[in-house]
C-alpha cells in the first residue's frame, strides 16, 4: 500500500477528530454533521485543513497507527488461516520432512529453485536447523517463477517418490546450490552424480503423482494467501519473504515460549 493511500485511509477519522476538537466551543448544532449547512461544512473543512497544515506530525502518527493496526490484523488473519489448514501444512505425507522429525516445533518453507531469496535463505535455514537441533522442517515445492522452477520441482518430487527422503535431501541441496540453468540435460547429469536412475526419474517427472503434489501445494498456497517465495510457516505465524537468521532464531524462541 502506498503512502498516499495510507494517508487517505488515516485522514478521514483524523479529520473528524480534529473537527470535533476544534469545534468544542461551538454550538451543539454545529456538531450535528447531518444538519450542517454547506457554509458550516466548508468552515469545518477549513479548520481541519489549517490544523493539519500546522501540525503535520499528527498525520504521520495516524499513518503509523494505521500500519500497526493493519499488521496486527494480518497476524491474526494468518493465525486463522494456519489453523484452518493445519493438516495440509503440517501433516502432508507427500512433502519431505527434514531437520529433527521429532522436533518440538515445525518450520515449513514454500520455495522455488529459481528464487534468489530462497537461495539466500537456504544456508541460514540449514544453520538454524543444525544449531537448534529440535526443529522439524518441511519443504513445500512451490514452483511459480519459471519453467525451470517447475522442472526442478518435478525432478525433486520424482526423486522423493522413487528413491526416498535421503535421496531427496541430496537432490534438494544440489538444486538449491545450482547456479546453471535447470534443463533436462543438467538434471540427467545431477541424477548420475547422485547415483540415481536418470531415465526412471525423467519418466516419473511427468506422472500424475508428481503433478498432484505441485497442484496441491499451489492450492494450499492460494488458501493461505501465499503468492511469493520464500514463505515460511512457523507455529501459527506466516513469514512472507526472506527472514535473516538472527530474526528467525528470535521467532523460534517466541513460538516456543508461547
Amino acid at each position: 500500500m502506498t503512502l498516499a493511500s495510507l494517508a487517505a485511509r488515516a485522514l478521514a477519522p483524523l479529520a473528524l477528530s480534529a473537527a470535533v476538537a476544534l469545534s468544542a466551543a461551538a454550538p451543539a448544532r454545529a456538531l450535528d454533521f447531518k444538519n450542517m449547512t454547506p457554509d458550516e461544512k466548508a468552515a469545518f473543512g477549513e479548520e481541519v485543513r489549517a490544523y493539519l497544515l500546522d501540525h503535520p506530525e499528527v498525520l504521520v502518527e495516524a499513518i503509523d497507527r494505521l500500519k500497526a493496526k493493519q499488521a496486527q490484523q494480518q497476524v491474526q488473519n494468518d493465525a486463522n488461516l494456519v489453523k484452518a489448514n493445519a493438516k495440509a501444512i503440517f501433516e502432508d505425507p507427500n512433502s519431505w520432512v527434514g531437520g529433527n522429525p521429532n522436533g518440538d516445533i515445525t518450520l515449513v518453507e514454500f520455495m522455488d529453485y529459481r528464487c534468489g531469496y530462497c537461495h539466500k535463505a537456504y544456508p541460514e535455514v540449514a544453520q538454524l536447523l543444525k544449531t537448534d537441533g529440535n526443529i522439524r522442517f518441511i519443504v513445500k515445492e512451490f514452483p511459480i517463477l519459471s519453467d525451470q522452477s517447475v522442472l526442478g520441482s518435478r525432478f525433486a518430487i520424482a526423486v522423493l517418490q522413487l528413491n526416498g527422503p535421503d535421496a531427496y535431501a541430496k537432490a534438494h541441496d544440489a538444486l538449491m546450490k545450482m547456479r546453471a540453468n535447470i534443463t533436462d540435460a543438467s538434471l540427467a547429469a545431477l541424477a548420475g552424480k547422485l547415483g540415481l536412475d536418470a531415465e526412471a526419474i525423467k519418466a516419473r517427472m511427468d506422472s500424475p503423482e508428481v503433478t498432484k503434489v505441485i497442484a496441491d501445494n499451489h492450492a494450499l498456497a492460494k488458501r493461505l494467501g501465499i503468492n511469493g517465495t520464500p514463505t515460511f510457516v512457523l507455529g501459527d505465524q506466516m513469514l512472507r519473504g526472506y527472514v535473516p537468521l538472527a530474526q528467525m532464531t528470535e521467532i523460534v524462541k517466541e513460538v516456543r515460549a508461547n
